[in-house]
């Protein structure tokens, strides 16, 4: 099975609409907070079981999965034929949004794995010498907006899958039209020549 374009959107776009829908269903999992049992000098958080640690490391994966589809997507040679990274950036409007895609795949992995950590670390340290605790949780909202930047992060991959297209077949236009010129003037030297 040849690699195209076209698949290669289609595995970059379903992999970063399933690392969001993990992230939203990690953050409706998310306890608001823990049950506090408080013992001789200390507070034991019981927090009651729920997939958000799991769900979160699973969206951030997929998140990562994704953006190296995604970067493989743009510098990939298709149909044998490559073209040197430098003319890809050349085109202004290419740069731009594979700057935004960076950014965006940034924001969204530190906003998923922040809240994914913190709640782990609660899970894991669930004794409190402050007999004042009230067992939180991680920040709500986190796992939410890093769910959706994800879902931002694959779309602008895929839109600087179109525009490497577009600046791959630019690229090749003018070798070939280079190719076409010089054709031209071989045989018109050799035409003025007899």
């Amino acid at each position: 099975m040849e690699i195209t374009t076209k698949r290669m959107a289609v595995v970059v776009g379903a992999l970063g609409v399933v690392s969001s829908i993990l992230g939203v269903i990690a953050e409706n999992k998310k306890p608001a907070s823990g049950t506090p049992i408080t013992g001789k000098d200390v507070v034991i958080c019981k927090y009651p079981a729920d997939p958000t640690v799991i769900l979160g490391y699973l969206s951030f994966g997929f998140l990562v999965i994704s953006t190296l589809a995604g970067a493989f997507s743009l510098f990939y040679p298709y149909k044998g034929k490559s073209i040197p990274w430098p003319a890809l950036f050349q085109s202004t409007s290419f740069f731009i949004f594979f700057l935004v895609a960076l950014g965006s795949t940034g924001l969204a992995a530190a906003m998923l794995l922040w809240p994914t950590i913190t709640e782990h670390r609660h899970l894991l340290s669930n004794v409190h010498y402050n007999l004042e605790t009230t067992c939180p949780t991680a920040k709500t909202g986190l796992l939410g907006g890093g769910a959706f930047l994800a879902l931002d992060a694959a779309l602008f991959w895929l839109v600087s899958l179109m525009l490497a297209d577009n600046a791959r077949e630019d690229y090749f236009d003018d070798v070939k039209g280079a190719g076409d010129d010089a054709k031209y003037h071989d045989a018109s030297v050799v035409k003025g020549s007899a």
